[in-house]
């Protein structure tokens, strides 16, 4: 079996690993990306958050991405039965970018992936790795497209290998979420939605099913005509419906009464997929000669399209701890890694529990909002799940839990 030398190697092409590949490349450092699948594929996590424009432009590659034509995105809407709220992003409590795009995934990270090679990362699509050996001389043995077996000596391994979780899995790193088991169902349609039907193309749809406050919906628009549509539920809820993914997600999108007006002359042209049992979480998120980054780590739920921004806070932070480490500094991947990291998520965390109580719902439909609370909660729909001069980043649960007390 023949052995090749790479300073640097991430295993998967999507949103982490071509942004840490294009900072890591930035700073002069030689990356491998494995990627076990072919570009473009399908993926979800389509409505972005405008932080990620920052870790997109920080790579090199805000060019790409706005040359690439995607659908505009200022903010997010929320309706339940005759209650609706928005919030535009570009008014929030912390500075940053405001706006940012809707997706079609498979297109948008191809776009990442092809400005990761284009600034001199080596990608190698269908190479995947079989086993994996940590410590202070890493080695990763993949499987080529051809059947052929090598091995990579590396300095550094960081798994970007998303819902696959590679490291999580051969390292036995996993961990059961805390969360219940939820599912999803969701597809591409033709929305033929009228202009001035009601819809602000400009914004996600987040609607809540009208007897179930933790049944949702996701109506996400993009260039073209075309949306993505999925529905969110606990997996036992989802299971009392009959027929296949399509006829499920059908008859879900019908309970809700402003979704059947507003997708009444909609084209269902792709077959509905489903996930389920996607909230995860592991042991750790680094160890000796690896760490691990966006979903392969943790995963919490797709509520307020937080996964790709969690992706990228970690490409960010991972890239700086490997560029110390390489330049021969001590890096205390815990410290300046994972705690880093955590704090974020567990913001988002205390916004996602809110969510499924029903405690949030109550706090964003109230009628007459503090301006510069909902500015602050704006902040973090966004993404900013990192600033720590927002008071509900520093401390979510209790402030969440007076300001519901307030609303009720």
């Amino acid at each position: 079996m023949r052995t090749e030398q790479a300073e640097i190697v991430i295993t998967g092409a999507g949103p982490s690993g071509a942004i840490a590949a294009g900072l890591l490349r930035k700073q002069g450092h030689q990356v491998l990306v494995l990627e076990r699948e072919t570009f473009p594929r399908f993926s979800i996590g389509e409505s972005l958050l405008p932080q990620t424009m920052t870790y997109i432009e920080e790579a090199g590659m805000l060019q790409d991405v706005v040359e690439a034509g995607f659908q505009f995105k200022n903010g997010a809407s929320f309706s339940r039965g005759d209650r609706y709220t928005e919030f535009d992003f570009r008014d929030k409590f912390t500075a940053g970018w405001g706006t940012t795009y809707q997706v079609e995934r498979a297109k948008f990270d191809k776009v990442l992936a092809d400005a990761a090679q284009r600034m001199g990362a080596e990608v190698r699509y269908r190479h995947e790795v079989v086993a994996v050996e940590t410590g202070t001389a890493p080695k990763l043995t993949v499987r080529s497209d051809q059947g052929e077996q090598y091995q990579v000596e590396t300095k550094l391994i960081l798994d970007a290998s998303g819902f696959a979780r590679l490291l999580p899995r051969l390292l036995e790193l996993e961990r059961p979420s805390q969360f219940p088991v939820r599912q999803a169902f969701f597809t591409h349609i033709e929305d033929r939605i009228p202009v001035g039907g009601g819809f602000d193309r400009n914004k996600i749809r987040v609607a809540v099913h009208p007897e179930h406050k933790d049944v949702w919906y996701w109506l996400i628009p993009f260039s073209g005509g075309r949306c993505s549509l999925g529905v969110v539920a606990e997996a036992k809820f989802l299971d009392t419906f009959s027929g296949d993914e399509t006829t499920k997600l059908k008859t879900l999108v019908n309970e809700d009464p402003n979704l059947r007006v507003l997708l009444a002359n909609a084209v269902w042209d792709t077959p509905a997929r489903t996930l389920r049992g996607y909230s995860s979480n592991v042991k750790q998120l680094c160890g000796p000669g690896y760490a691990l980054l966006g979903n392969a780590g943790e995963f919490l739920d797709p509520v307020f399209s937080s996964g790709v921004t969690i992706a990228m806070t970690s490409s960010s932070l991972a890239a700086k701890c490997a560029h110390r480490q390489l330049g021969g500094e001590t890096v205390d991947w815990e410290a300046d890694y994972a705690a880093p990291l955590r704090k974020g998520v567990d913001s988002f965390r205390a916004f996602v529990e809110a969510w499924y109580e029903g405690s949030f719902q109550k706090i964003i439909f109230h009628p007459a909002p503090q301006p510069d609370i909902r500015r602050m909660i704006c902040s973090i729909l966004a993404g900013y799940a990192w600033d720590q001069k927002n008071p509900y980043v520093a401390e979510p649960k209790r402030r969440l839990h007076v300001l519901e007390q307030v609303c009720a």
